[in-house]
Order: structure tokens, then sequence, then C-alpha cells
């Protein structure tokens, strides 16, 4: 007789089909042809194209294949429908969003179902995550919309908002674009991706039964070409796309100098980093919800595995045997761990990645299982014996495919996890605590799980850095995301000069000794590399100086000095505080030395005013040093969520004409009090307000290299440092419209975030105009940490 072990190894997993009835029951209903839903009307099906189920190839429907002109159609009707929709107010938004909510709740089987036969993941995936997190944004968003008026009193919805979404979480995807900007009070023109448009006509038909006015959602279906129309198109306000890293830059450089406001929310490679003193079956647990969930097709999927050496075999013997009782079938069989890939081109992709590796020399190890013999299928895959550099472990796969490396220790793992152009996502896993909590912060990345994997809510910011993209989705900087301030709107029209007058005789002043203003960078005074400078006249137009013309090589130099200078990040908010202080009290010190400056410069007849706001504003941001903390989330699961606002890095900023002394520090100031270094280039028509700055700066305890001050054309400064790989972010604030434009095109190449003012100034004098949160949030970016608790 067997014994009871003997019968639970030979046992197996009957087969558990999901009904598809009510499925193809609704496509029937519409004939298995689709049009789209413009101002609540389906228009009739034309030039259509093919949804496949990816599981066995067998054709479900045919989706209209939108064109221009319906793109215009839908851009109207969104501008028709926007003033109605807000003028609803909160409350009215809020029962809207409520009603979509319990909607998507009640038919939760049937989006489920059609999901899984559209995309191809299992149908556990789209019934257990998929749909109880999409109802769970518009729940948390209609509390968005009923709070709004007091939470986010000084803005107002951006407008028409253009939304592109991917194949891989079509439903899912939807909820996180459409929840928040309907709650703010936007309306959409909404795109999802070619290969999944199913579930989002359906999310359409439910927006007529829960009342949403006609024009306020629009669904274009179709290829790329509809991405292009609606990118391109002057009437939408903002832009959010999830999608690749390539087409992202794509869209920043085909949106440079339009004003559109833009998220990107990009491709990752995503270390999971796993410690000696983990527990290693349920780090093991947690690579397979990291890597295998969704077929790998996940943008933050673990898909590097840093594991510690000593632990290293042992842990990759058990993801081997977890790899061996990985069930691979069709997706709607609810007893299948892994489904198929959505179309034959990314799994030839895939293959091609992979072989590239055997090529190389790499181990591949896959189950040995057979898959369906119909449809696209990709068995799971891990690869050991990668170089850092080779293909598989910098390229996002976006498959089944885990490629692990060792570590020695924490110091190393770091260096690995940020061994990526990505920076989206991490998992790190051990038992202690504080090893945890030390390495979180380090790892340049958006969202960092410990002891978890792939954990969302609606209430927690997900993105990530650098070519992973800017902007959050979920939580309030989510919300923010679609909403404009409203001092903006208020901004003059084109950069504002102070009043002219004649300036004070300054005869027998030091300020008129001939002198040649030097570059500033790394802490010392350097004269430019050029060898060049120019001379700066007055109002009156006496000389008042030369000025270091700075070039391509200063701004590298400036670069290195800036990264030399980490420690400023790693400083505490308190300590850069009391730096902003003396810097403030020194220049107090000096204050008629820099008004006469300023009234020789630029004629003021107050200069006094411009100084004494200067050192009001350093006063400010040293106030906001240790005051602009990050918060708190206690997700629906047994755990809080810490989100940490971190400095960008390095930032680069084209400073103003206009109040050349207090455009200066209302840019530099905040950047340096969350812990960013920076490359100033000061007023290039008044850049002295800003150069004398380096002798307050020399008696202020100010470390070397935190900022560097490189004067000189603001076009070609500009350029090299928006190119410039090692710079995290560019500001340009000088009234170029054409430079804000450049700008942003040439930080497409490394998808740097920047904050541009256009053709428009800002009163400098005004703190909802110049300062505030609007200001530190461009300052800073928010890193989730999950951390669970009590198991």
């Amino acid at each position: 007789m067997p014994t009871i072990n003997e019968i639970l190894t030979t046992m197996d997993y009957g087969p558990a089909p999901e009904s598809t009835k009510e499925a193809h029951a609704w496509l029937e209903q519409h004939g298995r042809r689709f049009g789209l839903f413009i101002d609540n009307v389906w228009s009739e099906p034309a030039d259509t194209f093919a949804s496949i189920n990816p599981a066995d190839g067998v054709e479900l429907a045919h989706i209209s294949q939108a064109s221009s002109s319906d793109v215009e159609r839908a851009v109207g009707a969104a501008r028709r429908a926007q003033p109605g929709w807000v003028a609803l107010g909160g409350h009215g938004r809020a029962r809207v969003l409520y009603a979509l909510a319990r909607l998507l709740q009640k038919h939760a089987r049937l989006f489920a179902v059609i999901e899984t036969l559209d995309n191809g993941k299992t149908i556990r995936e789209t019934r257990d995550a998929d749909l109880p997190l999409a109802a769970r944004h518009f729940y948390h968003h209609a509390g968005w919309a009923q709070i709004q008026a007091e939470e986010f009193a000084d803005y107002r919805a951006v407008g028409v908002v253009g939304q592109i979404v991917p194949w891989n979480f079509p439903l899912l995807m939807l909820a996180w674009k459409i929840a928040p900007a309907l709650a703010a009070g936007n309306t959409v023109v909404f795109k999802p991706a070619e290969f999944t448009s199913l579930t989002a006509l359906l999310f359409a038909q439910i927006c007529v039964q829960a009342g949403v006015p006609a024009g306020v959602v629009n669904i274009v279906t179709g290829d790329g070409r509809v991405g292009e129309a609606i990118v391109n198109h002057a009437g939408i306000d903002k832009l959010a796309f999830t999608g690749s890293t390539e087409v992202g830059r794509l869209i920043r450089t085909a949106t440079a100098g339009s004003g559109k406001k833009l998220s990107l929310e990009l491709g990752g490679k995503s270390p999971f980093i796993v410690f000696d003193d983990a527990d290693l079956d349920a780090a093991v647990e947690g690579l397979v919800d990291s890597i295998w969930f969704n077929q790998g097709q996940v943008c933050c999927a673990g898909s590097r595995l840093l594991v510690q050496e000593s632990v290293e075999q042992r842990f990759l013997a058990k993801v081997r045997a977890r790899m061996d009782n990985l069930r691979v079938g069709s997706p709607l069989d609810k007893s299948m761990d892994v489904g198929a890939l959505v179309d034959p081109v990314q799994r030839q992709r895939i293959d091609a990645l992979v072989e590239s590796a055997r090529a190389e020399g790499c181990t591949i190890y896959q189950p040995q299982c057979e898959t369906p013999a119909a449809g696209s299928w990709y068995l799971p895959t891990l690869i050991t014996g990668a170089s850092t550099s080779a293909a598989v472990a910098q390229a996002e796969i976006f498959g089944p495919v885990l490629v692990a490396m060792s570590f020695r220790t924490p110091a190393e793992a770091v260096q690995l996890a940020n061994n990526t152009v990505y920076g989206l996502a991490a998992c790190v896993w051990s038992e202690s605590i504080s090893l945890a909590l030390d390495v979180a912060p380090q790892i340049k990345a958006g969202v960092v799980w410990i002891n978890t994997a792939n954990q969302f809510d609606a209430a927690c910011g997900f993105g990530g850095y650098r070519e992973s993209g800017f902007g959050r989705e979920g939580g309030k900087e989510g919300m923010l995301e679609y909403m404009t301030a409203l001092a903006e709107d208020r901004r003059p029209a084109a950069p504002t000069l102070s009043a002219m007058a004649t300036p004070r005789p300054i005869a027998g002043d030091a300020l008129t000794i001939d002198r040649t203003a030097k570059l500033y960078i790394g802490g010392k005074q350097t004269r430019p590399d050029s060898a060049y400078s120019r001379a700066v006249h007055g109002v009156d137009g006496s000389f008042l100086a030369d000025i270091g013309d700075g070039n391509r090589k200063d701004i590298r130099n400036a670069v290195e000095a800036a990264h030399k200078a980490s420690g400023w990040t790693r400083a505490t908010a308190h300590n850069r505080a009391q730096v902003l202080y003396y810097i403030a009290e020194n220049l107090a010190v000096r204050a008629d030395e820099f008004a006469a400056r300023l009234a020789a410069m630029t004629g003021s007849k107050d200069p006094q005013r411009e100084v004494q706001a200067s050192i009001e504003r350093l006063f400010y941001y040293a106030a906001w040093a240790d005051k602009y903390d990050g918060q708190v989330h206690q997700p629906p699961m047994h755990g809080i969520t810490v989100a940490l606002n971190e400095p960008v890095g390095v930032i680069g900023i084209i400073c103003p004409n206009e109040a050349p002394l207090l455009g200066f520090i209302a840019l530099v100031a905040p950047a340096l009090a969350l812990g960013n270094r920076v490359i100033a280039v000061p007023s290039e028509d008044h850049p002295l307000a800003a150069l004398d700055l380096y002798q307050v700066l020399d008696t202020s305890d100010l470390p070397g290299g935190v900022l560097n001050i490189v004067s000189g054309s603001a076009d070609e400064l500009a350029r090299t440092l928006a190119t410039h790989g090692d710079v995290d972010a560019v500001w340009r604030h000088d009234g170029s419209a054409a430079g804000c434009a450049e700008v942003e095109r040439l930080s497409a190449a490394t998808l740097k975030r920047t904050w541009v003012g256009g053709a428009r100034g800002r009163d400098w004098y005004d703190i909802k105009q110049a300062a505030g949160r609007a200001v530190l949030a461009h300052a800073s970016q928010v890193k989730n940490v999950w951390i669970p608790y009590g198991v």
C-alpha cells in the first residue's frame, strides 16, 4: 500500500477550465466587430483588424483602426465635455467613479475572462489581481474627487488628456490612467494596445451605464498611427504613456516645446536581491511572482537575480526545483501558473535574446514540460554565467527569462543593482531589517519591495527613475500628474525686467574695479577652458567687468565635481538647512554691495528689495529642508509603504534674466535644500549677480562641488547639460521658447527630467509662482518602499 508521501508525490492537478460562455456571448452581441467609442456613441466598424487569442491563435473579433480624423473627433468631444465635467463638482465626479468601481466588480468575471482570452495571461491573475486592483483604483480616486476642493485647492484640471497603454495589463493600465484623470476633472482620449483592446471596449460600455457624460471618456483603437495622432494633436493638454523606452523617447522628442504635460512609465530591468540571511523558500516564491507573473511581460519584473555568493548554489537549486513544478498551459485553466505570450513576434524576440546568451557560453535551464501545439508559448527560463554587460543582463527581455549572478557584499549588490540604464523597481530579501532599509534607499529605483514582490495599490505611487521614465501612477503624486497649479495661469506672457532707472553713482566703490569674474567649479574659482571672456556693461553702458565664457569642458568638469560631492545628498536635512541659513546670513552682511551691483546692471529702482527677497528665499528653503517629508501609506496588505522624497541627483539650471539674483536663488536653493548638486548657468544678461555669490559661498561651509556656476551662452551650455549622460535633470527658465524646446528634445536621449518655462516668465517674488511644494516636487522624486510586518 503506498504511503501518504507517495500518494502526494504522484498527485496532479485535474483540469479546472473557466467557462467562456458569457464572454463569447458578449462578443456575439457586437457581431464580433467593434467601432470606436466617441462622445458616448459607437461608430460603425470600418477598416478593421483581427484581435487574436494568443493561447490558440483563434480570431476573437475585429477592431476598428481609427484615423486621424477620428482622433480629431475624439479630442473635440473631450474638449466640449471638459467644462461640464469640472462644473459637476468633486462629489458629482466621485459618484460616477464610484459607479464605475461597482460595475467593474459586478462584471468582474466577464472582464477577467475577456482579458485572458485577449491577452493570454492566466485567469487566476486576471481574476485575483487585475480586476480587484482596477476596481480599487476607481474607489480610491472617487475619494480624491470628493475631497479635491480642500486637498488640491491651489490646482485645476489640466484639460484634455491623451492616454496610451501597452498590452501587458490592458484593463489595469486603463484604471491607473483614467481614474485619476477623471477624478481631477479632466476628459480623456484613451488608446488601448492594438493587441488587447477588448476590455477597454467593454469598459466603454459600462461608462454609459455608470452615467459618464458624453465626451468625458473616448476610446479610439488601432496601431501606432493612432498613438502618433494623439501625441501630435495640438488640442491635447497632457499625455500619459506606458510602454517601451524607445517609444517614450519618441514621444518626449515629439512633444518638446509644445507645453504638453507629460508622464512616461517605461521599461525596466529590475534587480531581485537575495542576501544570505534571507528566508530562501519565501524568496523563491517571491521570485516566481516577480519574474514569471504574467509570463514575465511586466515592466517591473525581477529579471535580474542577484544572490549572495555564500547561498548562491543552494538558492539556485531551489529555483530550478520550483521551475520544474510550474504549470504551463491553457490560461483559462485555473490550475495553470504560466500562460501564453501576447504574440509570436514577442516570442521570437525573447528566443533570439536567450539564444544570444547561449552563444556567449551561458547556461540555459528550462523545465522539462510540453507546451500547447497552437499559440505563442515560451517556457520559464533561467540563465546563469552571463557577464554584467551581456545583452540578457542589460536589455529588457519582457518575457519569462531570469538572469542570475552573484555578489559578495551589500556594497557590491547595490553596485550591480544600479548597473543599468533603468530604474523602475527592485526587490530586497533579508531577515535583517537594518540591512534591508540600508540597501533600499541606495537603489536607484522608484519602487523597492522588501521581502515581497509585485505589490501595487492605488494609494501608493508607482513609477521610475532614469530611463524608466518620470511621473507617478497612484497616490497623491499620481493625482498631481493630472493637475496644474493655478499660479501657472498667472505667469506673465514673457520674462519681465525690473523697472529701469538711472543707477546710483558707484564711483570709488570696489565694485567698479576692472576685474574678470571666474567660473566656480568644485568650490574653487576657475578660469574658463576656452580662455575667452566677454565684457558685461551696466544699464548706462559703462563697463562693469569681464566674465568667463564657459564651454562644454567646463560643464564636464562641473558635473565631475558635482558627482564627487555626493556627501551632500547623504548629509542630514538639518545640516543642509544650516548651510542655507549661513549663506543667507553672509549675503545679508553684503546686502548693500549686492544691491549696488544690481542697480548698476539692471537699473532697478529698488534693488534692495531683490536682495532682501533673496535672503528670505534662502531662509524659506532652509526651513523646508527638514520638513519636506515623505508619507507612510497603509495599503490593503499586512505592512506599510514608505514614500520617500529623494533628491533627483545632479541638476543643470539655466537661470532667468529678470531678477537675476532672486531668480538664481529661487531655483538653486530648493535643489540644494533637498540634497541635489547643481550646475547653474547664471543670467546671460546679468551674470554678475550670481558670480559675485561665490565669495559668499566660500565663507558659508558649502562643500565644494555642491553648487557650480558656469557663465556663458545659455543656449550652448543648456545644450551640453541636456545631452550629458551624468546630468539627471535640466531646468531652463530664461524665457527662450526655442531653447526650452531644445532642452526637452535633447533630454529624450537619456530621458532626464526637465522643468522649463517656455516663453513665459515668472514673478520670482510670488511664493505661489516661484516657490512652495510645486518647486520642491521638481527637485525630488518619490521612492515607495514596501515593508511587510508580522509575517
